[in-house]
């Protein structure tokens, strides 16, 4: 008779600080995501995340990867610092990341065939602007 292990992932406490910075960090993300204009579904597919993970972040109810803070924080248009809560205090250097340079991260981080696609619609916008305004 074989035994079989069932391998679990470990539940690892974390602190009331902890838990508390997290329900924080997920509130900033939701409110810089919203002011930004960005679904949850959005923010999903720039991150390689599926909606309701952002969901868990939002709510707190999951960490938020480090590994995934940088291109969150360029999502959003905030640094990495103003997203964990840490500069508070102090003057920004930089205003928020234009509407327009969102969008761009956003087809950037989309695989090369959407990439292509995109490219050729803003191509095709172009051009039809293009030969209207010179018909006027």
């Amino acid at each position: 008779m074989h035994q079989v292990i069932a391998w679990e992932r470990p539940h690892v406490a974390i602190s009331q600080d902890e838990r508390e910075f997290f329900i924080a960090l997920g509130a900033r993300i939701a409110g810089l995501r919203k002011g930004s204009q960005i679904t949850q579904v959005q923010l999903a597919q720039t991150l390689g995340i599926s909606q309701s993970t952002v969901n868990a972040y939002e709510l707190g109810h999951r960490r938020v990867p480090v590994s995934t803070l940088p291109l969150l924080a360029r999502t959003l248009g905030v640094s990495v610092e103003e997203l964990i809560g840490e500069d508070a205090g102090q003057e920004r250097k930089r205003g928020r990341t234009p509407k327009l340079m969102q969008h761009m991260e956003r087809i950037n981080a989309l695989p090369k065939t959407q990439q292509k696609f995109v490219m050729q619609m803003i191509e095709m916008a172009l051009a039809q602007a293009a030969t209207q305004g010179a018909a006027r």
